[in-house]
C-alpha cells in the first residue's frame, strides 16, 4: 500500500497549457503540438490560416513566401469544430521539400546560427543548423498561437502586433487607438504599419536596402486588451510574466531586444516620469476593470510579474536578415580558406512577419498565464472560475475586508 500511495501522490501533474514545434526549413511539414488546451473551445481554422498567410506577406519578402501557401491541418484534439481536452496536432506542409537533395553549408552567413550550430554538432556542413534555426519554423508558432488567440478571445481579450520602426523609419502610433482601427490601419499596409506615411518611408527604405544587395531590421510592437489583473505571479522567478513573454519573445529568430511599456527609457527618467499613479474609476461590470484605472500605463500592464489591469504593451528589435545577396566575408569550413558568405534563398526585410510571429507568441503566453490561475478542464469551468475572481475582487474593493467573507475569499 506504500508503495502505490508514493506512486500516486507523486505522478506527474495535469498537462499545462503548452506547445512544441517540429520540423526543418526544407523538410516535409512542420509541425505545432499543443497541449492543455480546456475542453469545448469552438476552433476556427480559417482564422488559423489568416494568421499563417499574414506572416507569408509583408513587403521585403522573398522568393520562399511566393513558393508556399502555408494551411494547417489539424490531426487530433478536435471533434466537430471543438476541442476535447487530448493535444492538438497542427501540420503544415513544405511546398519546397528537398531536405536531402540541398546541398551542404561550408561557409556559414555571419549573424546566423550556421557557424555556432556548426561548432556545437562538430560538423563543417551547417545544412543541418540551419534547417532547424530557420524562421521558417515560425509559422507553426503562429497556428499555435492562432489557436491561443481563440482562447483569449473567449474572454474577451485581444492582440494586435504591427510595425513600429524598420531600419531609419520610426512611425507614430497613437496608444489610445482602439484595437479595430488599429488593426484595421495595419491591414491596410503593405508593411503591417498603422501610420500611412510612415508605411510610405518604410518601403522606399526596403526597396533601397534592395538596390544595395543588403537587408533591413526593425522594430515590432504587441499590445493586448480586456486582460484582468493577476495573470503571472511575484512568489517564484520562473512564473514572472514579464520575464516568461521576454524569454518567449526573444527566443524567436532574429530578435535581440525585448522592452516591455516605457522600457529602457525609464532608466532615464527619475521614478515620478516613470511610476502611473491610480486613478479611481467605477468598476466595470462587464469587463475586467475592479475599478482601478491609471493615469499612464508606461508599465505597459505589467507590475511585479504580474498583469495590473491596464493594456500590455510590449516592443521587440529585430536585427536585419543575416542572408546577404552581397555576402560578407566568411571562411570555408571544409577548408578554411576566407571565401564570402553562402547564400540561401532569402528576405529583404522581414519586419513585417516578425510583427505576426511576436503577436501569436505573446498571445500563447498570455494563455498560458490565463489557463495556471484559472484553471479548468472545460471552457465553462475556466468561465466561471473567472466571473467567481472578478465578481470577488469588486466586492472587495467595494466593501474592503468583507470579501472574504461574502464571496469565499480569492481562493
Amino acid at each position: 500500500m506504500g508503495g502505490f500511495l508514493h506512486s500516486a501522490y507523486n505522478r506527474p501533474a495535469m498537462a499545462q497549457l503548452d506547445y512544441r514545434t517540429a520540423g526543418e526549413s526544407h523538410g516535409p511539414a512542420l509541425i505545432a503540438l499543443v497541449e492543455g488546451l480546456p475542453a469545448g473551445l469552438p476552433i476556427d481554422e480559417y482564422a488559423i490560416n489568416a494568421a499563417l498567410r499574414r506572416r507569408q506577406g509583408g513587403y521585403g519578402r522573398g522568393g520562399r513566401m511566393a513558393m508556399e501557401s502555408d494551411a494547417v491541418r489539424v490531426l487530433s484534439g478536435l471533434r466537430q469544430g471543438e476541442t476535447i481536452g487530448s493535444p492538438m496536432a497542427l501540420l503544415i506542409e513544405n511546398k519546397d521539400n528537398r531536405l536531402d537533395t540541398a546541398p551542404p553549408i561550408t561557409r556559414p552567413r555571419p549573424g546566423h546560427a550556421d557557424f555556432a550550430g556548426a561548432m556545437k554538432w562538430l560538423t563543417t556542413d551547417c545544412r543541418n543548423t540551419l534547417e532547424r534555426a530557420s524562421a521558417r519554423e515560425t509559422a507553426a508558432r503562429v497556428a499555435a498561437g492562432a489557436v491561443a488567440v481563440q482562447l483569449l478571445r473567449a474572454f474577451g481579450i485581444e492582440v494586435a502586433g504591427f510595425v513600429l520602426r524598420i531600419g531609419p523609419v520610426p512611425a507614430e502610433i497613437d496608444s489610445n487607438i482602439a484595437m479595430e482601427t488599429l488593426r484595421a490601419a495595419r491591414n491596410a499596409s503593405e508593411v503591417y504599419c498603422p501610420d500611412t506615411a510612415a508605411s510610405e518611408q518604410m518601403i522606399a527604405a526596403i526597396r533601397k536596402a534592395k538596390e544595395n544587395k543588403d537587408t533591413l531590421g526593425g522594430v515590432v510592437e504587441v499590445r493586448a486588451t480586456g486582460l484582468p489583473p493577476g495573470l503571472g505571479s511575484c512568489m517564484r522567478w520562473q512564473d514572472k510574466l514579464d520575464g516568461r513573454l521576454m524569454q518567449a519573445v526573444g527566443s524567436v529568430q532574429a530578435i535581440k531586444g525585448v522592452e516591455i511599456g516605457r522600457g529602457f527609457a525609464s532608466a532615464a527618467a527619475p521614478g515620478s516620469a516613470v511610476h502611473d499613479a491610480f486613478n479611481p474609476v467605477a468598476p466595470d461590470r462587464s469587463g475586467p476593470s475592479l475599478g482601478f484605472s491609471r493615469m499612464t500605463n508606461h508599465a505597459g500592464g505589467l507590475e511585479g510579474g504580474m498583469t495590473n489591469g491596464m493594456p500590455l504593451v510590449l516592443r521587440a528589435a529585430m536585427k536585419p536578415i543575416s542572408t546577404l545577396l552581397r555576402g560578407m566575408d566568411s571562411v570555408n569550413l571544409a577548408t578554411l580558406a576566407a571565401e564570402r558568405s553562402d547564400y540561401e534563398r532569402s528576405d529583404i526585410c522581414s519586419v513585417p512577419a516578425a510583427s505576426v510571429v511576436v503577436e501569436h507568441v505573446v498571445a500563447f503566453e498570455l494563455a498560458r498565464a490565463l489557463c495556471e490561475k484559472f484553471a479548468g478542464d472545460t471552457l465553462g469551468e475556466m468561465r466561471a472560475a473567472i466571473e467567481h475572481y472578478l465578481r470577488t475582487a469588486r466586492a472587495l474593493n467595494q466593501n474592503p475586508g468583507q470579501a472574504s467573507g461574502a464571496e469565499g475569499g480569492l481562493g
